[in-house]
């Protein structure tokens, strides 16, 4: 559907910019209606990919590369957030003036891309789509970006494409130890452990073929998710991306990181995974607690929710480090929830930069950029509760649960880890609470005067995201009963080895 909202968009004039806007929503929202279709006809007792939702057609047919699409209860999380998240982005985007066209044709062509990553059973298919989408992402963050926005899209892409190169390296390599065979890119084909005892000889020395390769494959992710430290891409990103792309980076992209854990480098090197996972343990608690560190010293509230995303993705490390059924379904709980919380704070920045054009919690001659924003705007405000107490992670709203099932699965393995990762916690509260502090309490300062509360547009797609981290913090068992068959299979590869 995204690639034929991609036609829609290219084949109507530049100059009818509210039917492309319309165009574009109805094919969003379409879209949306289909994967909860997915959802409706999904069985949750069925661990892996399922018959009635696999396409596989012969594509590069001489290097036995195949058009193979599939869907399990990790992946269909991850369509259902896209899908959402791509919607509402297209409402916030409706005040768009510059190069509406291109703006909207690129949103819809960077969604069909992401799809393709989530969906993909074929490695060498995975990888196209993983690569593609930099393309739209460049440009939107390089054409409708902030000041130094070009300076932002070149870190992005050079980042994001040096871990293409590993996990290029890595494919190229599982090609040619499997025999150049009828499986060689198929994912499901290539899982299982069937590399533990390959070799590869690099200068002169026999190394392990699983470790050297998970390594490539884990710094190929760990770019996206951000793991520190290669971390220093998102603050750059998020600060000059539009706002609807800093919903989509920080709501959908990072977590395509953790979802290429979860897909390709833990079922394909399962004995490099549970070896690994120590330090894979140890860099999620360095980003817990140095993200969280990085957000309290931020003056500009877009940077803080930035680098709160770096502390609340390592999180979803230790659940994935875990590699307990508990740990790792909170992990995957985890990346949807973070993507609801996230992209409200992000939408609400978005609406307060409409008014404002800052985004000063304290300028840097050490006024306040906002103050009394709780008397002036107080429909803004609540939005903005809910969403900062969902990012905190309070019980009764969606954060909580997957944090819990976290922390309870790392806990018998890594017990000093748990302690420690507490800290990441109350530093979350603190930075969070520090911030509504300085911009919604006190007097209302004499620029906020003239702010308007939210529109009716702006309630109207703020309501969906309230409605799933309230009721997902109160009932999650839609979402972990989807998820619980897939990852028990995942987990259960792991344990033996």
């Amino acid at each position: 559907m995204p690639m034929i909202g991609v036609l829609g968009v290219l084949l109507l004039p530049k100059t009818k910019e509210t039917a492309i806007r319309v165009w574009s929503l109805i094919n969003t929202v379409i879209t949306l209606v289909l994967s909860g279709c997915l959802y409706m006809k999904f069985d949750n007792t069925v661990p892996g990919m399922q018959e009635m939702f696999t396409i596989k057609h012969s594509w590069i047919s001489q290097f036995n590369i195949f058009y193979h699409l599939g869907i399990d209860g990790i992946s269909l999380p991850m369509v259902l957030l896209t899908s959402l998240l791509f919607a509402i982005c297209i409402l916030s985007s409706w005040t768009v003036k510059k190069q509406v066209k291109g703006y909207f044709a690129l949103l819809l062509m960077l969604q069909s891309t992401v799809y393709g990553v989530f969906l993909s059973m074929d490695f060498f298919l995975f990888y196209v789509y993983w690569e593609v989408m930099l393309i739209p992402m460049f440009f939107l963050i390089g054409i409708w970006g902030g000041e130094n926005r070009e300076y932002a899209a070149v870190k992005f892409f050079l980042y994001t494409f040096f871990g293409s190169i590993l996990m290029l390296v890595g494919m190229v390599a599982l090609y040619f130890v499997t025999g150049q065979g009828v499986d060689s890119f198929n994912i499901l084909a290539l899982s299982g452990g069937k590399f533990v005892n390959e070799t590869v000889n690099i200068f002169g020395m026999a190394l392990p073929f699983a470790k050297v390769f998970f390594v490539a494959l884990f710094i190929g992710f760990a770019i996206k998710v951000p793991v520190f430290p290669f971390h220093t891409w998102l603050p750059h990103a998020h600060v000059q991306a539009p706002t609807a792309i800093s919903v989509i980076l920080a709501g959908v992209l990072l977590k395509m990181g953790t979802y290429g854990f979860l897909r390709i480098a833990f079922p394909i090197f399962p004995s490099a995974s549970v070896y690994f996972a120590d330090a894979i343990a140890w860099l999620g608690l360095i980003n817990v607690i140095y993200g969280a560190f990085c957000a309290m010293a931020q003056t500009d509230v877009k940077k803080l929710v930035a680098y709160s995303s770096v502390s609340h993705m390592g999180f979803v490390m230790l659940g994935l480090a875990a590699m307990t059924v508990q740990g790792m379904n909170g992990a995957v709980l985890q990346m949807f929830n973070h993507g609801t919380s996230t992209a409200m704070m992000f939408l609400l920045i978005g609406i307060l930069y409409e008014r404002s054009h800052h985004r000063w919690i304290v300028r840097p001659d050490g006024t306040k950029g906002f103050g009394g924003l709780y008397t002036q705007l107080p429909k803004f405000s609540i939005v903005f509760i809910i969403a900062m107490f969902a990012s905190m992670g309070l019980p009764g709203l969606s954060g909580f649960i997957s944090e819990a099932l976290i922390f309870l699965g790392i806990y018998n393995r890594f017990t000093t880890i748990t302690v420690l990762a507490v800290i990441g916690l109350l530093l979350g509260a603190a930075y969070l609470l520090w911030m509504f502090k300085r911009m919604f309490f006190g007097e209302v300062i004499e620029e906020n005067k003239s702010y308007t509360d939210m529109n009716a547009r702006e309630i109207f797609y703020m309501v969906p995201l309230c409605i799933a981290v309230i009721l997902f913090g109160i009932w999650p068992s839609p979402l972990l009963d989807m998820m619980k068959a897939s990852v028990g299979k995942l987990v259960s590869l792991l344990a033996t080895f």
